[in-house]
């Protein structure tokens, strides 16, 4: 029986130097994070810092990088609660050390790097594919919506924007004519003044893209105006109906878009409306990433075509040398919202589609309920018929019930793991460097994942033939 407790002594000194590989046991995430941030290229990190200059040295881009993968990894994404964290938690400790960045070092580096992201994701995605997880031949398409920085409460419309930016601008020629009475002294821009400027710029934004959707539809409504003429004059007849009103590239005062963030839109959801972009991914049967993109559309039904050509140059990126001329993706699921007669003719041998051609829980019910096609496949058949008889066949109802099991899920641990519900920047660009940030945080924890069974397997077998041997 003990007779005293064990305290700790928090007042005694380290008598040798801590070492850090002992923080943390050996199989924790932290690790492999490290080492695979590593293993990376960073020369287009590396290539903004002046060193050898005055001033305290910037941080190392391969610790700021490992600390944003491992605090996404964790769901913890304010740089100011990274900050907080790299002063209190052993794993934020074990990556940056003594030296703790200043939550403005991390938001700017996050905001900086953003386009590189891509890299990276490529890079977690190469490491996947060496540890044979990159398993082609059926892949899954979907899309999520994800708040952006902006609330809808933001959004004004266009005659609101037009008098507020005539506003500002009668403002500003107000201030500039009161300061040149004013003896030049040399002060910087106030910060009034300059937070007036960035507001000008987003609601000039803001404008611009309302006459690109204006001019956008002006040019929808003119090709219509075209097709129905040239239908005239080859068949000599007029055609029925109301003829369509000219095409007017004018902005129409009722349309709205947010002065927070001018590139995010309003976007449906299965809760209501939100601010924000459509993010999609390609998943493969067991869950990694191998594409992803952010977009403005509302809609999937433009996203098939560029998503699965994107997924097809990653996976010959990553592929070995004497592979990338063989490797392709196989057969691709979707569900009803990437359904179009125009996207069910880019399918082609070595990429077959099985796309849904109505919502989820119909096409479920109709492939239980539908008895499989037998004969021969009838001549004449539109290309919606083609589609509806090759998903109730045996191996289209076996691809089209994997769907759920393999790209469903992976938005679920995205968003309840890695907080990626909403997204921390503005603007499309940043957005997408953040999703590509996501993603590679995705495929590492799954890395993880199969690299920790891999090791409790091989302790369990060494287990084994220890006991057999004795």
């Amino acid at each position: 029986m003990a007779h005293h407790f064990r305290e700790p002594e928090r007042r005694q000194k380290a008598l040798l130097p801590a070492d850090m590989m002992e923080w943390l046991p050996e199989n924790d995430i932290v690790h492999l994070i490290v080492e695979a941030v590593g293993m990376m290229d960073l020369a287009k990190f590396e290539a903004g810092y002046k060193l050898g200059h005055a001033g305290q040295a910037p941080f190392a881009p391969q610790v700021l990088l490992a600390l944003l993968i491992y605090a996404y990894a964790q769901g913890v994404r304010s740089s100011r609660a990274i900050e907080r964290l790299c002063h209190r938690d052993v794993g934020y400790r074990f990556i940056v050390g003594d030296s703790i960045p200043d939550h403005t070092v991390i938001a700017r580096f996050r905001q900086r790097h953003s386009s590189q992201m891509k890299t990276v994701f490529l890079a977690v995605l190469r490491l996947c594919r060496e540890a044979g997880l990159v398993k082609l031949g059926l892949v899954a398409l979907d899309g999520t919506k994800v708040q952006g920085n902006a609330s809808l409460e933001a959004n004004r419309t266009a005659a609101s924007i037009e008098a507020e930016i005539e506003k500002m601008l009668a403002e500003a020629e107000a201030t500039d004519a009161k300061e040149d009475r004013r003896p030049q002294q040399g002060v910087a821009l106030p910060k009034a003044l300059a937070r007036r400027e960035e507001r000008l710029a987003r609601l000039r934004k803001c404008k611009e893209k309302l006459e690109r959707r204006a001019a956008a539809a002006a040019a929808r409504q003119q090709a219509k105006i075209d097709a129905r003429e040239a239908e005239e004059q080859a068949t000599g007849k007029r055609k029925r109906g109301r003829k369509p009103k000219a095409a007017d590239p004018s902005i129409d005062p009722d349309t709205n878009a947010n002065v927070t963030d001018p590139d995010s839109g309003i976007m449906k959801t299965r809760r209501g409306w939100l601010q924000g972009y459509n993010a999609q991914i390609v998943v493969t049967t067991n869950q990694i990433i191998i594409a992803n993109d952010v977009t403005t559309d509302a809609n999937d039904v433009q996203q098939l075509t560029p998503m699965l050509t994107q997924a097809q140059a990653n996976v010959v990126a990553v592929a070995d040398a004497d592979e990338k001329d063989t490797v392709t993706l196989g057969a691709v699921v979707a569900d009803a919202g990437y359904w179009s007669e125009a996207n069910a003719t880019t399918e082609t041998t070595d990429c077959e589609l099985i796309i849904a051609t109505q919502k989820d829980h119909k096409q479920r019910a109709a492939l239980r309920d539908a008895p499989p096609p037998r004969g021969r496949k009838p001549k004449n058949m539109t290309a919606r018929e083609q589609m509806d008889r090759k998903l109730r066949t045996g191996h289209g109802r076996e691809r089209y019930r994997r769907r759920g099991a393999s790209v469903e899920p992976v938005f679920g641990q995205m968003k309840d793991c890695q907080d990626a519900r909403h997204f921390s920047m503005r603007g499309l660009e940043r957005c997408r460097g953040e999703w590509d940030l996501q993603a590679a945080v995705h495929n590492i924890r799954k890395l993880h994942s199969e690299s920790a069974r891999r090791a409790a397997k091989t302790r369990k077998q060494a287990a084994e033939r220890a006991r057999k041997a004795a």
